[in-house]
């Protein structure tokens, strides 16, 4: 195991002096990661090619010619920026390791090497709910291309919501011993108390890459999802109202229109009267009567409305004569 750690050593060392350019990436699961390849920006991503090496000596070849191997385990989830940078979408602790990026027939000195590391919490139980009062052990993980070789001691730490380092065991925590790139905290969940417990990854130069539990975006998710049942409520009760005030008014305008518009009986008899009147003259009067008189005759007619089948019946026409005084 010794003189496996030694030639590690060696090839690691050896990678570092070959390679003109290198970089130090730390991310948490679930995000994006865009590695560079830093080459000038007339550099043509035809040229380019990625290799990938993670805990074993076998290297990968992710992306060749400009274009993402099909045979990658990564291949639904990678792609090439314009300027020739590898983007990981929706990294996993699995894709920590070494990424080189080689032009064309270059040679291996001119390699730009990138170091993707991944920090995990784990809950144990899986499904624990950090809401009610239970008991959970957190396992933090750096997954790194050095996972053969141990973290620094301490290099990962716990701190609690008010930034106090946990060390050991206090009030509703213990503080397991670091190792390798593994710590491990037992927490005691406490209705009521908003406990928010990080572990972070650091190094001479300060934090490296931390991640919480609870994890934020849950805590996001809640917050977003009670403010669109709030909208979708907001918004019915609007609609409602806006219905009520629309029934009201039509009502409204249908009563005046009832009010303005003649009503008409049922029963009333249509007007089917006729009148005419008639001019004759006395022909056995005398020359002088004729010229002094002139007798008018006004004759009506009255049909009388009967829904009955006797309906267009002659007998149901009324006649009156009327001689003018």
């Amino acid at each position: 195991m010794v003189v496996l750690e030694l030639i590690l050593v060696f090839i690691l060392q050896f990678e570092a002096g070959t390679s003109v350019k290198h970089s130090y990436l730390y991310y948490t699961p679930g995000h994006e990661a865009v590695l560079s390849c830093k080459l000038p920006s007339d550099t043509s991503c035809s040229m380019i090619t990625w290799l990938y090496n993670g805990v074993t000596s076998q290297t990968e070849t992710e992306v060749e010619n400009g274009k993402v191997v099909t045979s990658s385990v990564r291949v639904g989830r990678l792609s090439l920026n314009t300027d020739c940078s590898l983007v990981i979408n929706n990294i996993t602790a699995e894709d920590a390791g070494l990424y080189t990026c080689r032009l064309g027939s270059q040679p291996a000195d001119s390699d730009v090497a990138v170091y993707l590391s991944v920090l995990t919490i784990s809950p144990s139980p899986p499904d624990v709910d950090p809401n009610r009062d239970d008991e959970v052990t957190l396992k933090c993980s750096l997954s790194t291309y050095r996972d053969l070789l141990p973290c620094k001691q301490d290099s990962i730490r716990w701190v609690d919501e008010t930034g106090t380092v946990l060390r050991g065991e206090g009030v509703g925590y213990e503080s397991i011993r670091q190792m390798s790139c593994v710590s491990v905290l037992t927490v005691k969940h406490q209705r009521g108390h908003n406990r928010r417990y990080t572990c972070q990854f650091v190094d001479e130069d300060g934090v490296k890459i931390e991640a919480e539990y609870p994890p934020a975006f849950k805590h996001d998710y809640v917050y977003i999802t009670v403010g669109a049942v709030v909208g979708v409520v907001v918004l019915l009760l609007l609609l409602l109202v806006i219905t009520v005030v629309l029934i009201k008014y039509r009502k409204r305008t249908k009563e005046t229109e009832n009010l303005q518009k003649p009503v008409k009986l049922h029963d009333e008899p249509e007007n089917n009267l006729t009148y005419i009147t008639v001019s004759y003259d006395n022909q056995k009067a005398s020359q002088k009567k004729q010229a002094k008189e002139e007798e008018k005759v006004t004759y009506s007619t009255i049909m009388t409305v009967m829904k009955t089948e006797t309906e267009n019946d002659p007998s149901h026409v009324y006649s009156c004569v009327s001689k003018q005084q």
